[in-house]
């Protein structure tokens, strides 16, 4: 006998509808086999189901079993089909008679004992169900809270494989999972860190204000000591909060990747990813035998820190040309293409030298030049022509270090930067993918960023004395365009020309 079930997978960051075909016929020989491009964690599931089933009060039929996953040109890895394959075998085998049983969704890793495990991606599967216009999904009762999250479909919680029977056969009903997603987007959006935890440093706070408003690459520079991981951390918290569609965005790749708490149900606050240096190109951007988000992906909507630069591998660094110029990051193997989103602000911190001192007028630097310019040469220039600022993170004075004088908070500089961001999506409302200055392509660079005859001049003047690149020249011209729109200026002035020229010094000086 024939039984389809229906069930979701995930691809990339995005979930499919999968038909699972079981087949029972006569023979002499048992066996069950899967077929469809099954991983091997899809082909243990044979022995899996078959305890699962036994220890449900249920058997497995001692006859031929084929079990098709379609589509068959797609690669099937993980165990959330178990639960769906154990549906599929009781009806085939006439232990069950459900009648709309096309109308749900069924997803779930079995334990031996028939109980119903979590699986990853569960809330792209509940999206992909939703559209599909489907009236439910059955799913282990660990990953409801997040399924939950989508409007307009079921999520339907079941602990044990004879919960789902039970639910399937109208025996036993299951009240769909609820939660208020408003509630949980305001209490989730909460940060434990503050900019007024910061003391001095106010032209590199200033700097980070006009990166947050833009969007823009930013690289820390100083010894040890002087803030820069501290000054990093607090910049997701001047940024805009996020909007619901990114925060599900945001969370969808956390839940393919596996990252999503048990009792997370919602990311609301802007991703800080700090991978080691020690990390790989494909930990960086993704990849593997069945590819995975790589720390690019996972800090979409929010910033990557990098903390001490040139200890990265180059090759690690020179795979984020691609994701700092597109926002998205593309996985090319033999089966095909996956294009994860990487729209991040990249934040570098480094010191100027092997020993950190270089630039400290209080301790002495015992580096040779030529170490020096051994140990900043590991930054390629393409990669730090990327890096929209440039700033020195000196190291504080005693005064400023027990000074009482009152800082600027989080909410206070957020403020500012929502407002800038609201003028470039007034700006850039019909502009496509474009949402920020440090997007804007040259034709809108063109129409936004003219100056008058005294910015140009000095801008032209500057280009030849740093030995700027065309793209560190539209670099300038966008970081200056943020800074016109903190100060509410519709057109660019010099000031704001100058102040963007100094955060693009450091890069022939030092580099």
């Amino acid at each position: 006998m024939l039984a389809k079930v229906t069930s979701v997978a995930v691809h990339g960051i995005d979930a499919y509808i999968l038909e699972i075909e079981v087949y029972i016929t006569h023979g002499n020989l048992p066996y069950i086999v899967v077929v469809g491009l099954p991983d091997v964690a899809v082909k243990e599931s044979r022995d899996r189901v078959k305890a699962a089933l036994h220890n449900s009060g249920y058997y497995l039929p001692n006859k031929p079993v084929t079990i098709n996953l379609a589509p068959a040109d797609r690669k099937k890895e993980g165990p959330s089909f178990e639960l769906p394959i154990a549906i599929g075998i009781l009806v085939a085998s006439d232990q069950l008679r459900i009648e709309d049983i096309h109308n749900y969704a069924i997803v779930g890793e079995l334990a031996l004992d028939g109980k119903v495990r979590p699986i990853k991606g569960i809330l792209a599967m509940a999206l992909r169900c939703r559209d599909e216009g489907m009236k439910g999904i059955i799913l282990p009762a660990e990953n409801a809270a997040e399924a939950a999250i989508v409007e307009g479909i079921k999520a339907l919680p079941v602990k044990t494989l004879a919960d789902a029977v039970g639910f399937l056969t109208n025996k036993q009903p299951i009240t769909p999972y609820s939660l208020n997603i408003l509630e949980i987007f305001n209490s989730s959006s909460n940060y434990d860190i503050d900019f007024a935890d910061v003391k001095g440093q106010e032209h590199v706070k200033r700097a980070l204000t006009v990166a947050a408003a833009g969007n823009h690459n930013v690289i820390m520079i100083g010894p040890p000591g002087t803030g820069k991981t501290m000054l990093a951390q607090r910049l997701p918290t001047i940024m805009p909060q996020p909007t619901l569609s990114e925060s599900l965005e945001t969370t969808k790749i956390y839940s393919i990747a596996g990252y999503l708490a048990p009792s997370q149900s919602l990311i609301a606050t802007r991703p800080f990813r700090t991978p080691h240096h020690t990390i790989s190109e494909v930990g960086m951007i993704g990849g593997g035998t069945y590819p995975r988000p790589g720390e690019v992906s996972l800090s979409h909507y929010g910033v990557l820190f990098l903390d001490e630069l040139p200890e990265f591998d180059r090759t690690a660094l020179e795979a984020l040309r691609q994701p700092l110029e597109t926002g998205t990051v593309t996985i090319s193997r033999a089966s095909g293409s996956i294009t994860y989103p990487a729209q991040i602000m990249l934040v570098c911190a480094t010191n100027p030298c092997p020993c950190g001192y270089f630039t400290d007028p209080r301790k002495s630097c015992h580096c040779t030049p030529y170490q020096i310019q051994k140990y900043m040469s590991k930054i390629s220039g393409p990669l730090l022509d990327r890096i929209d600022i440039h700033v020195e993170v000196p190291p504080l004075h005693h005064s400023e270090l027990v000074s009482t004088s009152k800082r600027q908070t989080s909410a206070e500089i957020r403020e500012k930067v929502t407002m800038a961001r609201n003028v470039q999506n007034e700006r850039f409302g019909d502009s496509g993918k474009t949402l920020t200055n440090s997007r804007m392509s040259s034709k809108q660079i063109k129409k936004h960023c003219a100056l008058d005859s005294h910015a140009e001049t000095l801008l032209h003047q500057a280009m030849i004395e740093l030995g700027l690149s065309a793209r560190g020249y539209n670099k300038i011209l966008k970081v200056a365009r943020t800074i016109a729109d903190l100060d509410e200026c519709e057109n660019i002035r010099i000031e704001h020309i100058s102040e963007a020229i100094q955060y693009r010094s450091l890069d022939r000086r030092m580099f």
